[in-house]
């Protein structure tokens, strides 16, 4: 097998280039053994496949939840709407409690489920892929939901380092 090139650009040309793929956000939900409620906020989310139902994430090697997150069986993907731009930046940046105020339901694997969320996939952990500065984890989704039809929403998209909604086209 051959090995890659040397690339010809910097990590910021890398990062601004990555940065004109607009992605959705998510917030990833799960709970220590203990009960404690964890989140984060994930841009990096994608599907794998429809039969079995899998999706995939990622996140730093140096995050304080990588034990967590690699060690349980079950998370949460809620897929926030353009009006949850607060929770996008709590689970970001908030150290303590982030889940302080925050309106939640437990799924059906004990995990929390984010009111509000315009989606959500609850996962088993199935694998987990050790890539880069990251760990790559595929959910096998075991249940899902989508916002009731009678409560609309636009979907909160990352972009060019700053946060959008969608406008339907013609």
């Amino acid at each position: 097998m051959t090995r890659a090139k040397t690339p010809n650009f910097d990590p910021k040309e890398f990062r601004a280039a990555l940065g004109q793929f607009a992605t959705g956000v998510t917030v990833i939900t799960t709970r220590t053994e203990s009960g404690q409620l964890i989140g984060i906020t994930a841009s990096s989310f994608n599907s794998v496949s429809l039969d079995p139902p899998l999706v995939l994430w990622s996140l730093a090697t140096k995050s304080a939840s990588m034990p967590v997150f690699r060690s349980n069986s079950h998370y949460v993907v809620n897929v926030l709407a353009a009006s949850q731009l607060d929770l996008c930046r709590r689970f970001a940046t908030v150290k303590g409690d982030r889940f302080a105020g925050v309106s939640h339901a437990a799924g059906d694997s004990g995990m929390p489920v984010l009111d509000g969320a315009i989606a959500w996939f609850e996962c088993h952990n199935r694998s987990r892929y050790d890539e880069g500065d990251h760990v790559i984890f595929v959910g096998e989704v075991e249940r899902c939901g989508v916002r009731a039809p009678d409560e609309p929403g636009s979907p909160l998209v990352f972009h060019g380092g700053d946060f959008h909604t969608i406008v339907k086209l013609d």
